[in-house]
């Protein structure tokens, strides 16, 4: 059985950063593609970030240069580090996995909310 834990949301300032988690578990972690997406007010869920098995890495244009994606394999956790915090990044982050044999799991979310 494949959960997603995500942890690390919150309320911070505009210009502020938070790092999301999302512990895999029932998994072979090391050959998932994992990503991260949000679903703001009103909007459509919408992809993120994006990390394959093999490190490679693409993002959304409205995070580029400020969000980052990682994963560490050991921990069978995936990161999404974020800077420079705009009130327009308020949403619900999801966690998503694709496995080797293209099964889709999703997390629960995470609120994160950027307001002054």
């Amino acid at each position: 059985q494949v959960q997603l834990v995500e942890s690390g949301g919150g309320l911070v300032q505009p210009g502020g950063s938070l790092r999301l988690s999302c512990a895999a578990s029932g998994s072979i972690f090391s050959r998932d593609a994992m990503g991260w997406y949000r679903r703001a007010p009103g909007k459509e869920r919408e992809l993120v970030a994006h990390i394959t098995s093999g490190g490679s890495t693409n993002y959304a244009d409205s995070v580029k240069g400020r969000f980052t994606i990682s994963r560490d394999n050991a921990k069978n956790t995936v990161y999404l580090q974020m800077n420079s915090l705009k009130p327009e990044d308020t949403a619900i982050y999801y966690c998503k996995m694709v496995t080797a044999g293209q099964n889709t799991y999703w997390g629960q979310g995470t609120q994160v909310t950027v307001s002054s």
